[in-house]
């Protein structure tokens, strides 16, 4: 038994032209969503099956990998070594091979580790009052990697961030919460990548940056920081977009301010399941 090819789908099936004609971050952008929606599900659902993958399924991939090639770019970025695993995988499968994945199951998560998870989460709180103590750029990184692991919609990977310290502008982000904190981190969403699925909902764009952006406050947190999320107003945005002039298709979507706490507000209290579980069905 094999997978079958996709079906064609009008939006995605572009010429060598076209591929070639468009900038290098939608190029990538549509060569992630393809690997995953063309390639990576299937191949996993195949190794799964104990079935051997259709002989046609790595055409797309194939094609997408020699165009990027032929565009020069390099090899060794992310999403190209990740698309050669996972075309690794599925041949194998057209093969009849076995695939041992044992190396990428996640740490078993013990008591005491889901402890600290649960810690961290009920823990975190909007703090708006801080020290002079100078956050490092290695803690900084370290809460921009966790922004960069959250989940996003079809691989598209639009998330893109400003590190702006209050020192270095100040007055820039006034407007919202005062006293701002000493370092914002912006994020951003290149709106190029959202070209590679056009069926993807407009949704999907805030959920994309959200799960960014949970992910930075809670590594804030961990790392003993205090953070808090923010929106902008339309005089700020006026303001931010004029400094920054970014790219015409490179929108601000929110941002956080961190630095070490100089105050622990009491935590609000949650609303208990009785309360916001609907339905169980």
């Amino acid at each position: 038994m094999s997978t079958e090819k996709e079906h064609p789908t009008p939006g995605f099936d572009l010429s060598r032209e076209e591929y070639l004609a468009m900038d290098d971050r939608e190029f990538r952008a549509r060569f992630r969503e393809r690997v995953h929606h063309s390639l990576e599900i299937q191949t996993y659902a195949s190794l799964h099956e104990g079935s051997r993958l259709s002989p046609r399924q790595t055409e797309t991939v194939d094609r997408l990998a020699a165009i990027w090639k032929e565009r020069g770019l390099s090899v060794e970025l992310p999403d190209f070594r990740w698309a050669a695993k996972v075309l690794s995988f599925a041949k194998a499968s057209q093969e009849g091979r076995k695939v041992d994945l044992s190396a990428f199951e996640p740490g078993t998560v013990e008591e005491n580790g889901y402890a600290l998870f649960k810690r961290i989460v009920e823990e975190r709180r909007s703090v708006r009052h801080w020290t002079d103590r100078e956050v490092p750029d290695s803690v900084i990184d370290e809460i921009l990697s966790a922004g960069s692991w959250g989940a996003h919609s079809c691989n598209l990977q639009s998330l893109r961030f400003v590190v702006a310290r209050e020192k270095n502008e100040p007055g820039l982000f006034r407007g919202s919460d005062v006293p701002g904190g000493p370092v914002h981190i912006l994020a951003l969403q290149d709106e190029r990548v959202y070209r590679a699925n056009p069926y993807n909902p407009v949704r999907n764009r805030l959920l994309d940056a959200g799960a960014a952006v949970q992910n930075m406050v809670l590594a804030a947190h961990a790392l003993g920081l205090g953070g808090v999320w923010l929106t902008f107003s339309d005089v700020m945005l006026e303001r931010l977009y004029a400094r920054l002039k970014l790219p015409e298709d490179v929108k601000l979507v929110t941002y956080i301010d961190i630095g070490y706490p100089d105050q622990t507000p009491a935590p609000p209290y949650r609303l208990g399941l009785e309360e916001t579980v609907l339905l169980r069905i």
